[in-house]
């Protein structure tokens, strides 16, 4: 790393950027807008196609270019096809706690080897390409309308959990913080490598499940090999 990148994972910085504005990156927003952070909308259509999203999130929000959502996001969600992470800015965020949404569907990315026969996950793919970034893996097994459905106080019973993955400990108890003020506890499943206990097929992938239900999920996850 350069001396100036150290990751930043205080995610009580005011704006999230957002690298792709679909449905995840929209709820998401929503989220986020309604708990007093400011955001910056992006996709690769250019930001006079956000132009709906950003009228009804309000004042919070602004679309932008994908640099700019990069640049000026304090943290930085990346939710779009996995097979366009190496079309994600490099420099603008290093430093700073990148929040990967992505999933691989080889029908749409096409066949990827790495993730094909395993020898890497998503979040470690975009990790290698953002070097001097903290990736945390999250919000990739929730349908996206019960992002901003699903989520309970903390304390609730029976309170809806998430899994997280990563490999810098401060970055990921940012995203646990996150988590909860979004309505949800964490499940860490542990380092990026692991972040295949709950990618797509995978019991973790798009259940409803409380923290003890989720780390048993996590448990039960066969490589795509064995199943």
């Amino acid at each position: 790393m350069t001396e100036n990148t150290t990751p930043s994972t205080d995610t009580t910085r005011s704006t999230i950027g957002f690298i792709g504005s679909g449905n995840i990156g929209s709820q998401l927003a929503r989220l986020a807008v309604a708990r007093g952070y400011h955001v910056i909308m992006s996709n690769s259509r250019g930001p006079e196609t956000l132009r709906g999203l950003v009228d009804e999130l309000g004042d919070a929000a602004r679309a932008g270019s994908v640099e700019d959502a990069a640049r000026l996001g304090d943290v930085v969600v990346v939710t779009i096809p996995q097979k366009d992470i190496d079309s994600v800015p490099v420099e603008p965020l290093a430093g700073k706690l990148v929040i990967d949404t992505c999933n691989y569907y080889p029908q749409r990315d096409g066949r990827i080897a790495d993730l094909e026969d395993e020898t890497s996950t998503t979040s470690e793919m975009l990790q290698r390409h953002l070097p001097d970034s903290s990736v945390v893996k999250a919000f990739n097994t929730i349908h996206f309308a019960q992002l901003t459905t699903g989520g309970t106080p903390a304390g609730t019973p029976g309170r809806r959990a998430l899994p997280i993955a990563g490999d810098a400990p401060d970055a990921k108890q940012a995203v646990v913080d996150l988590l909860d003020e979004f309505g949800f506890d964490a499940v860490d499943a542990g380092a990026l490598a692991e972040g295949w206990r709950f990618q797509r097929d995978t019991p973790a992938y798009g259940t409803v499940l409380d923290a003890d239900g989720l780390r048993g999920a996590l448990g039960q996850a066969k490589r795509y090999a064995e199943m």
